[in-house]
């Protein structure tokens, strides 16, 4: 069900872009939103992961780093049939995390020095899972696409007043009234779309890990650390806000139009209730990586401080 919501969004989002277009150009002018529109998505697409990388300043772990991130990173993906993400971590107090990537095989999953430090490893590996399933459903593909989607159309509604065939339409009430919806309906698509993937991820993942309630408590503990904890980088830059298991902007305490995560309560209801009904796969980690209960020893003084 999640696939065809999406893919019904994704239909949603395109009709709007290409009904934008010919209310300032009229049949050609959708013709040639939709090819601008492709060819934007294609340069997104290929370069996504490495401006999103070093938009946060994300540096690369190798594989002997020492809090044995990168091998648990390696056991979770091959529980997933997954080729191995490279692996970053991001300098900043708040614990988070998100993967990207135009295909598993060009992957990346980026955690950040909070979140190494204030979670068990348990929860880590939940959070690891999360992001892998992301990747394995395709979602960084899929939510790079609607970004671009949503930009281009709130870009031309901008410029609807220096078209006079929109004018001409419409008139200038309906001009400027398109240049208002037509951006904020492409916002509420693109927003529905990530919180159907982040319950989708939210599920897979917790296959991928074989304990939902690793990933539960994970997102309880991120929700409530996000919430009080600035992550100003992202402040900057609030378009890569679906990207992260929490939103690093602000917590968000329902379902609505205008949120880009479903509320952590909802995820980790769904979460328990999957744990309850025993839907889960062996976990891929060794017991000799993931310890049965405690947290890590991990402080700023540590590896990763």
């Amino acid at each position: 069900m999640g696939y065809v919501r999406t893919a019904m969004l994704m239909a949603a989002m395109t009709a709007l872009f290409m009904g934008v277009g010919y209310l300032l150009g009229g049949g050609g002018g959708a013709v040639i939103a939709l090819v601008v529109a492709g060819l934007m998505n294609v340069f997104t697409w290929w370069n996504s992961d490495k401006m999103v990388l070093r938009m946060h300043n994300a540096r690369p772990v190798s594989g002997n780093d020492a809090a044995g991130l990168v091998s648990l990173v390696a056991d979770l993906a091959r529980n997933g049939n997954l080729p191995v993400p490279a692996v970053y971590v991001i300098d900043t107090d708040q614990p988070n995390a998100f993967a990207t990537g135009r295909s598993p095989q060009n992957a990346a999953v980026a955690v950040t020095t909070g979140l190494l430090r204030r979670l068990s490893r348990e929860e880590l590996a939940g959070v690891i899972a999360h992001e892998l399933a992301h990747i394995r459903n395709h979602d960084t593909a899929i939510m790079t696409v609607t970004a671009t989607f949503a930009g281009a159309i709130s870009m031309l509604a901008n410029f609807a007043l220096f078209f006079g065939g929109s004018r001409e339409r419409m008139g200038i009430v309906g001009t400027l009234a398109m240049m208002i919806l037509a951006p904020l309906a492409a916002s509420l698509v693109q927003m529905a779309i990530s919180r159907s993937r982040e319950y989708e991820a939210d599920r897979i993942g917790a296959e991928i890990c074989g304990h939902p309630m690793w990933l539960a408590s994970a997102l309880e503990d991120i929700q409530r650390a996000a919430s009080r904890i600035d992550y100003m980088t992202a402040e900057r830059n609030p378009a890569t806000a679906h990207m992260f298991i929490i939103n690093p902007l602000h917590g968000q305490r329902m379902d609505n139009l205008f949120a880009t995560h479903p509320s952590t309560e909802n995820r980790v209801a769904r979460l328990r209730a999957m744990a309850g009904s025993g839907e889960r796969r062996a976990p891929a980690a060794r017991p000799s990586d993931v310890p049965r209960s405690g947290r890590t020893a991990r402080t700023k003084s540590g590896p990763w401080g």
